[in-house]
């Protein structure tokens, strides 16, 4: 949401959503299981994710926002790597 002021963002464990506030009284919500569902194809897409949402939750937004998702998981998944 280019141009608005965001106020505050939170994750909400208990509706799994990434909440923003906006000073224009705008909120916006984040399905995350959906996210999760339609781009953590892999085990490691899915922990990529899930370190985003936990560590970095407006990057996560930006990126699910801008239509970057896809494209950021596809470079490879650093955060969430699993361990043999």
């Amino acid at each position: 949401m280019q141009g608005k002021t965001r106020l505050s963002r939170r994750l909400n464990m208990d509706t799994n959503r990434v909440e923003a506030r906006f000073e224009d009284g705008t909120t916006l919500a984040i399905d995350c299981i959906a996210v999760e569902d339609e781009y953590g194809n892999t085990p490691a897409q899915r922990a990529e994710l899930d370190w985003l949402l936990y560590n970095k939750p407006l990057e996560y937004a930006q990126l699910v926002l801008g239509g970057e998702i896809e494209h950021h998981l596809s470079l490879g998944c650093e955060h969430g790597r699993l361990e043999d």
